[in-house]
């Protein structure tokens, strides 16, 4: 079959987010866009710093800006990791050549110092109609200082022809005691994964599978984490404690490692973008992903009128996905901060024109209500209900993070899905080694 087009956005590996997607779809909420040249806008205007899958998701708000007020706004694509790295040096030089910058959720706490305080245009009506978790994940050391511009999570992805086709929906229920239905919780999950990895023509080789197991990327296990009713995924910033090693971490891994007899080979190096294609190409009947996806199924895929999306599956815990949102910030250093404020305050009325973009994508839970019922925007209820469940928590506040995410979590989870993997022992060298990162 032949490898069918995907596009792919750092803040799938991310977030988000991710997103995750978080953009290309691949995500994969993992390549990210243009390079961004150092162009600023005029004296009257204003220069926003945005990763390549985000400019699509600002376009819209910057174009009724300028139309509105006169006032430039010029967007400067930056690839993830080089967005990252001018933001980073030109804060501690106090000389940003930007007056607004968009952030990955992860970077708010390492950035936080350099950030001023929003809290006059974000009061508690605004904070109202944003999810707990961004509004927890912006109030860096008493101060809130990113303005939520889109979010997202993992959801359920299922192919509506296995699920609703009679003959599987009888075998299933004769086989599991129980209809076959989109899964909401582990075991379910599991039943599902096995019941669909098939030899469906007959030459003796498995050709679908019921899932896919990511071992490349971090987030899709810390949702599971979660799940397992972790309050403190990996480590407590607060008291200093890594939690890595705990019953729940340990629970967590075990059924993530339970569904590789389900899923592709090569587990440990399938990332956003990999899975994304598996499912689009025809070869997964489940796929837990950010939920942009929904928007950006290829036309030339076999399943593009036969996906369906559910909320994030369930644990112990409850349900649970990773918040990948991502923020507008103003450099305390910079020189225009009143009419920078100005413009996040116009962006955050004007979140719903986010939805039809690309990624599709809404941070304010009135932008994902004014979608009810649109073609299109199927997803946005799955979304939503993952995004309000208790155990939807965001990541670690830690400016450690990501050297914890790559130099520790993804090596972690490339070993535990290797056949006979000792998960135990995984995650007790995890711990010492986050331990030596953040002591």
């Amino acid at each position: 079959m032949k490898k069918l087009r995907t596009r792919a956005t750092g803040r799938a590996r991310h977030v988000g987010v991710a997103l995750a997607a978080l953009s290309a779809a691949a995500v994969a909420l993992s390549g990210c866009g243009a390079g961004g040249a150092a162009t600023t806008a005029g004296a009257d205007g204003l220069t926003i710093v945005v990763e390549g899958g985000g400019k699509a998701e600002l376009q819209p708000i910057a174009d009724l800006y300028t139309e509105e007020t006169g006032t430039e706004i010029t967007l400067v694509e930056l690839p993830y990791a080089g967005l990252y790295d001018r933001i980073s040096s030109e804060l501690k030089s106090g000389t940003p050549s930007f007056d607004i910058a968009a952030l990955d959720a992860i970077w708010l706490t390492s950035f936080g110092p350099g950030l001023a305080p929003l809290d006059d245009i974000a009061g508690d009506e605004v904070k109202a109609d944003l999810f707990d978790g961004l509004v927890s994940e912006a109030t860096v050391d008493g101060k809130f200082v990113g303005m939520p511009v889109w979010t997202n999570s993992e959801v359920l992805f299922y192919r509506t022809d296995l699920f609703e086709d009679p003959t599987n929906k009888a075998e299933f229920e004769a086989a599991y005691g129980y209809p076959l239905t989109p899964p909401t919780t582990w075991e379910q999950y599991r039943d599902a994964a096995e019941f669909f990895t098939q030899d469906t023509d007959g030459d003796g080789k498995v050709d679908l599978y019921g899932t896919d197991v990511k071992g490349a990327v971090e987030t899709e296990w810390l949702a599971t984490v979660s799940q397992a009713g972790e309050e403190q995924m990996v480590l407590d910033p607060e008291s200093g404690e890594v939690t890595i090693d705990n019953a729940a971490h340990q629970e967590a891994l075990d059924f993530y490692v339970s569904l590789l007899p389900f899923a592709p080979p090569g587990a440990a190096q399938l990332d956003w973008a990999g899975a994304q294609n598996l499912f689009y190409q025809g070869n997964l009947a489940m796929m837990r992903f950010w939920g942009h996806a929904y928007r950006q199924t290829p036309d030339d895929s076999p399943v593009k009128d036969a996906i369906g999306v559910a909320l994030m599956i369930g644990g112990p815990g409850g349900v649970a996905g990773v918040p990948g949102a991502w923020y507008l910030s103003v450099p305390a250093s910079g020189t225009k901060q009143d009419a920078a404020m100005e413009f996040i305050a116009f962006a955050y009325e004007h979140n719903d024109l986010a939805a039809d973009t690309s990624l599709g994508l809404v941070a304010r839970k009135s932008a994902f209500e004014s979608k009810d019922g649109v073609a299109g925007f199927e997803n946005y209820p799955a979304l939503v209900s993952t995004l309000e469940a208790p155990q939807s928590l965001p990541r670690p506040k830690t400016e450690k993070w990501q050297e914890i995410v790559d130099s520790v979590l993804i090596p972690t989870l490339q070993k535990a899905v290797e056949p006979n993997a000792d998960t135990a022992a995984l995650l007790s060298d995890a711990r010492s080694q986050i331990e030596s990162i953040i002591e």
